[in-house]
């Protein structure tokens, strides 16, 4: 299974428009991705995910920085940089993925604060959610 958790790390982390059409390889056709924005289940589900952030992001970079894996499971920590109207965003973020008996993915959860990491950033909003952050924190 170890070739298989490298292989799809290579493939997030040189993912593009053009690369899309080999998700196949990497995912089962039933596959489960879910992020804090979408929760779809398909290759053409997620297809269309990573389709609409290359529609929306310019200059993506996705870099593992840390990997665990044990049988079906592995962990990736990764950092996330990308442009929005010529603004750079960068966060971290953590996946679970789970192998199908294949080698291929069956299930991708991204787990990332899109409260700190997208929604404090926008006008207005995010200044009421700094606000709510800075009451609700204990200290």
């Amino acid at each position: 299974m170890t070739a298989s958790y490298d292989q799809y790390r290579f493939y997030l982390e040189s993912l593009s428009p053009e690369s899309l059409s080999d998700l196949t390889s990497y995912v089962v056709d039933d596959v489960h991705f879910k992020d804090p924005f979408n929760d779809v289940w398909g290759l053409n589900g997620m297809a269309l995910v990573f389709q609409h952030m290359f529609e929306n992001v310019q200059n993506i970079r996705f870099d593992v920085q840390d990997m665990l894996a044990e049988g079906q499971l592995c962990f990736m920590a990764w950092q996330f940089e990308g442009e929005i109207n010529g603004k750079l965003w960068s966060f971290n973020g953590t996946s679970l993925i789970r192998f199908a008996d294949d080698g291929r993915v069956e299930e991708h959860i991204d787990h990332w604060d899109a409260g700190q990491n997208l929604y404090e950033r926008l006008p207005f909003i995010g200044s009421l959610i700094a606000f709510l952050r800075r009451r609700l924190s204990a200290h």
